[in-house]
């Protein structure tokens, strides 16, 4: 079906108006859309993106936005890609949308954007992305006729009418999800949308109240299901259920096949493939009992068949080959690249990779994978008929394996000898052929489904699910009090330059080799990686340049040595850092995000200024409100702490003159579209300003810590980060080589200046030319804990002095003392740092701990297998449940 043939698509305008007050969507609130209702908003979206043929990229979360956002792309005559809320900006690089429709700073919004594009083939409507845990995925095409007649057949043999009511708790961007949608309003019934987890206290109460007709879930949601008492409960409305997206076990069918109909209900077992835009297969519940572990029949409008390798029909009963499927819901093929969105149709028929038999009825059962096959000693074993061998014993396991050994990686308390022995006798193989591993969860996609990819990283020696259980309690550890969630990432959680050594730290333990720009890796994706061992580590070199320049600091407090420079570096590094973790808050205009991470800051700070307020009787009033920099106190006056601190107050007002500047709709929009160019320009007038503003407020030497005279420093770096190619990196090194050369050789009159500038200038040199170094592995030891605890180091080193080696001054030589006062002060940051890592580690156990009994296993179910931590978000539980 082309692009101009939308008055008969059933999910246009004109088929939603033509339901009238019928109800769409339903909340838990009482908040009802009527069809007419969700017609005008489609329209009124739509008419925004008329025009040209183009392709439209939606952050697809589970609400009225995003479903309002995907109808009105398809009735404006649009391809839409549906992307998942924690998805990052790859995809976009990539495909080039016309239109981004995504969740910007609490609001929804529109970016148009430009650059090369490409109109897609007229028959694409749809893009649902296959990824799994290891990073970017294909995309499969999917034309209007695809989802039109998926969604007409599934309604058609569940028998949906006007009447029904779904409750949705599936993602968009899975297929399962977007077909439970595209169904129900294809015949004009609603949608409950309960917006939270199903186990949330509420979500059953919800369900009933809603007056739900039907419930769709994948095998973990029924898990849920069972967790909150749902059998236990009674739905005088609930028509049926379904079930797809995995195998759910035939035990648990069976239980909820006489559940359901004991209660004059369905139950609807499924199967099917993005591929095939969402469904094959069902088994008709009427026909369920004793078939409790089948796939069932075509829908209508499809056939299947089972081929052999060769492609040969195979017509005999219980004779496994591959599962294939034609129908008129069959991809158009797969997307990867631009080019890909203007091809036509390129299959006829989808081979599943499934192997399957057929039974003397004519329903069909899968029984393995055709990729999920040893051939051992002549014998081929499929790895899915030895885990449901192992389930027939009560064992839930998953088995890999190759052409040498099988190996099952199991949940429970079964001896792992037992195990091998069950695995002999359903294999036919040897005990020196088998090996059972026994984990404590069975690691998972998003989807649900067993991670093989983890586990064959296990058998390899590369981390598995331990790695990914302790890769995902390092970013818990390290953005607590934040949930953290598989598929965010360090950006998409909102890190900071401070956060970002203490994780590469972290993950340099756990992986060996830290990747490149692995701030923008999900956690799952570096929960799969493999350590490597090497000789010579690789770090960033703004790990080393910070490590040295906190000493620097340290050594400039202690000593008269002309050796100034330290705190201009961090300067630098803190726009560097701004640039590299904080750009997208402010170009989203996502304050709240960037102001966030002050409290990292800000919390030592005030209990330092409150130690001194107690130990002078007076509060020093100018370094609370952080200006104390700005010379209108004293700490002889007792009215501010003392000098030291003026970095502080000087990082937090630079943070907010950029959350000002990127306060202003036009900057953002200029910055986002040219952001080296707009670094460029403010660093013109931060010089500017430089030069100028201490002459008209002349404060003495204490402008020294002003932020403008500091503040180029910080656009310096800022322009540094955003440099991307040769150009760009010498026109900020030319500009940051005159500007220093200026201020040391012309304007400097003291070699302590000439040293701090020229310094300065092989600084931006490493960042701009040599983003990473390798370290001898002692280095890096030393280097990533100093990097990590600089904060800790500069607040705190001058207590050891002043403090603590002070009733002994008289007592030490003057070297002694000095070396002491070094040492001292380093290892007391560094000490304080990691107790305060310590303390977060008591306080995530301590809060799993206070959990009730049900859901504090679910946490560690999910943190071991890889899934959400609770409370899930309805984005959240979806991803959870999606196919």
């Amino acid at each position: 079906m082309g692009a101009g043939d939308l008055s008969i698509f059933p999910f246009g305008v004109a088929h939603l108006a033509a339901q009238g007050e019928r109800p769409a969507l339903v909340f838990p609130d009482g908040k009802v859309i009527s069809y007419r209702e969700l017609a005008a908003r489609v329209d009124r979206q739509a008419s925004q993106w008329r025009g040209e043929r183009g392709l439209v990229m939606l952050e697809a979360d589970l609400s009225e936005h995003a479903i309002v956002a995907y109808l009105a792309a398809l009735d404006a005559g649009h391809a839409v890609a549906l992307q998942g809320p924690s998805a990052t900006s790859a995809d976009r690089e990539i495909f080039k949308p016309d239109f981004c429709r995504r969740r910007m700073d609490g609001r929804w919004r529109t970016e148009r954007l430009e650059g090369d594009r490409v109109v897609p083939h007229p028959d694409l409507a749809v893009l649902l992305s296959t990824s799994g845990s290891t990073g970017q995925g294909k995309y499969v095409r999917l034309s209007r006729m695809n989802i039109e007649a998926n969604a007409r057949s599934i309604a058609e043999y569940l028998g949906l009418r006007t009447s029904d009511r779904t409750c949705l708790v599936l993602p968009l961007h899975y297929s399962y999800g977007l077909s439970v949608l595209n169904a129900h309003i294809t015949v004009g019934a609603s949608i409950y949308i309960p917006g939270g987890s199903i186990l949330d206290e509420g979500f059953l109460d919800g369900l009933a109240e809603s007056g739900c007709t039907n419930l769709s879930g994948v095998p973990y949601s029924y898990e849920l299901l069972e967790r909150v008492g749902f059998r236990e409960r009674t739905f005088p409305r609930l028509r049926f259920m379904t079930v797809a997206g995995g195998r759910l076990p035939a035990e648990k069918v069976r239980l909820y096949n006489d559940h359901l109909t004991a209660n004059a209900a369905s139950f609807f077992v499924m199967y099917g493939q993005t591929e095939a835009t969402a469904r094959m297969a069902y088994v008709p519940p009427d026909r369920l009992r004793g078939r409790e572990d089948r796939i069932g029949v075509a829908i209508p409008g499809g056939s299947l068949t089972i081929e052999d390798e060769s492609g040969r029909l195979i017509t005999d009963t219980e004779e496994a080959g591959e599962l294939v499927y034609r129908g008129a819901n069959v991809m158009m093929g797969y997307a990867s690249a631009l080019a890909d969105l203007v091809r036509g149709a390129e299959l006829s028929e989808l081979r599943t990779g499934d192997l399957a038999v057929r039974d003397a009825d004519g329903f069909f059962r899968i029984v393995g994978r055709t990729k999920r096959i040893s051939k051992i000693a002549g014998l081929r074993i499929g790895h899915d008929g030895l885990e449901a061998a192992l389930e027939r014993h009560g064992i839930a396991a998953a088995v890999i394996g190759d052409d040498a050994e099988i190996r099952a990686f199991f949940v429970g308390e079964c001896d792992p000898d037992d195990v091998r022995q069950l695995l002999v006798a359903a294999s036919g193989l040897t005990l020196l052929q088998v090996g059972a591993t026994r984990i404590d969860a069975l690691p998972r996609l998003a989807s649900g489904k067993v991670d093989y990819e983890v586990l064959r990283q296990v058998r390899r020696g590369a981390g598995g699910a331990s790695g990914a259980e302790s890769i995902e309690a390092l970013f818990e550890q390290t953005f607590y009090p934040q949930k953290v969630r598989p598929e965010d990432s360090f950006l998409s959680l909102g890190g900071d330059s401070l956060r970002f050594v203490q994780l590469s730290m972290g993950l340099e333990k756990i992986l060996g080799e830290v990747p490149e720009a692995w701030e923008t890796i999900p956690v799952k994706t570096l929960a799969v990686m493999v350590r490597q061992e090497r000789k010579a580590p690789q770090i960033g070199t703004d790990f080393l340049i910070r490590a040295l320049a906190i000493l620097l600091v340290v050594l400039h407090h202690e000593t008269l040595w002309p050796i100034p420079g330290g705190s201009a570096t961090m300067v630098i590094l803190a726009g560097f850092g701004l640039a590299r973790f904080q750009s997208g808050a402010l170009l989203s205009g996502s304050l709240g995000q960037l102001l966030r991470p002050l409290a990292q800051i800000l919390v030592p700070y005030y209990l330092i200024v409150a130690a001194y307020a107690l130990a002078w009787g007076e509060v020093p009033w100018a370094s609370v409100f952080l200006v104390g920099n700005f010379g209108l106190a004293d700490p002889d006056r007792h009215s501010m702490v003392p000098y030291l601190y003026w970095f502080i107050e000087a990082y937090c007002q630079m943070v907010l003159v950029f959350a000002a500047l990127f306060a202003v709709p036009s900057v953002r929009r200029f910055a986002a579209v040219r952001p080296f160019a707009a670094g460029m320009a403010l660093l013109a007038v931060a010089f500017a300003a430089r030069m100028t503003l201490p002459e008209l407020w002349e404060i003495g030497n204490r402008q020294i810590f002003t932020l403008p005279w500091i503040f180029h420093l910080a656009v310096v770096g800022w322009c540094a980060a955003l440099a991307r190619t040769w150009t760009q990196r010498l026109a900020i090194m030319a500009a940051g080589t005159a500007i220093y050369l200026f201020l040391g050789l012309y304007e400097g009159v003291w070699i302590g200046t000439r040293i701090k500038y020229l310094l300065q200038i092989v600084v931006l040199a490493a960042l701009l030319f040599l983003p990473r170094i390798r370290l001898p592995q002692w280095a890096v030891q030393l280097v990533l804990p100093l990097s990590a605890a600089g904060f800790h180091v500069y607040i705190l080193h001058r207590f050891v002095p002043e403090l603590l080696l002070a009733p002994m001054q008289p007592f030490l030589p003057p070297l002694a003392f000095s070396l002491g006062s070094i040492v001292g002060g380093v290892a007391l940051g560094i000490a304080v740092w990691s107790g305060q890592r310590h303390l977060v580690k008591w306080l995530i156990r301590a809060r799993v701990g206070s959990l009730p009994t049900a859901w504090s296993a679910a946490f560690k179910d999910r943190l071991s297998s890889g899934r959400p931590l609770l409370p899930l978000a309805p984005q959240e539980e979806g991803q959870v449940q999606g196919q």
